[in-house]
């Protein structure tokens, strides 16, 4: 009879878990898709030339990575921009640096929050900073490089000195136009999900209570 118990106890935690795994699964489907249109809806960068656009696609991963996980957030940016591919102007170059910077904010907020169970605010905060961190080096080494494709070093550099007269180099571009801006980025994303995310806690992770 006790062995019948453990089976049965077995059998259901199994069922259980699949059923967890497969809801899971929807929910990250479901916010990249959301990510993935919200990718389509962007504005200018402010004190930037036309060419530098944002969006707020970060913002469902993020949503995601705080309520599941931080891999879960990383899953919504890889699904995101592997559909980006199918119309990609950039050769997958750009798909690419916004993986790395969405997914360096995502991951760090899900490790400190869900992971470790720190405030959401520090947690928030922290993914900002990364996403910064990251913006640096991606539009170093791989988004001003394929900027330089269609226009060269300098007219590049002067595109941004028009903005922001100090700007005189490679670096400098980096230095007071990508971290800053990120980081507004970030921090945007982060106020909308501090604000949001405890709604949505319920539905992504299936359960009538939030965490």
């Amino acid at each position: 009879m006790n062995n019948q118990s453990i089976s049965v106890t077995a059998v259901i935690n199994r069922q259980a878990a699949s059923l967890r795994s497969t809801h899971t699964m929807t929910m990250i489907s479901l916010l990249a898709a959301v990510s993935f249109v919200l990718s389509f809806l962007e504005f200018p960068v402010p004190l930037s030339p036309s060419f530098a656009r944002m969006d707020l696609s970060d913002f469902p991963a993020l949503v995601g990575a705080m309520t599941m996980g931080p891999w879960a957030g990383v899953l919504v940016e890889l699904v995101k921009n592997l559909l980006g591919l199918l119309s990609t102007s950039t050769g997958g170059v750009g798909e690419l640096a916004n993986f790395l910077m969405g997914g360096a904010m995502v991951y760090l907020a899900g490790m400190i929050y869900y992971k470790n169970h720190r405030p959401a605010w520090l947690a928030c905060l922290t993914g900002a900073i990364g996403m910064a961190v990251m913006a640096a080096v991606t539009n170093y080494f791989i988004l001003l490089p394929l900027f330089e494709t269609f226009m060269p070093l300098d007219a590049l550099i002067a595109s941004f000195a028009e903005f922001i007269p100090f700007i005189h180099t490679k670096l400098d571009v980096v230095l007071w136009n990508a971290i800053p801006f990120n980081l507004l980025k970030g921090l945007g994303i982060a106020l909308v999900t501090l604000v949001v995310y405890p709604k949505l806690t319920p539905v992504l992770r299936g359960t009538n209570k939030g965490r």
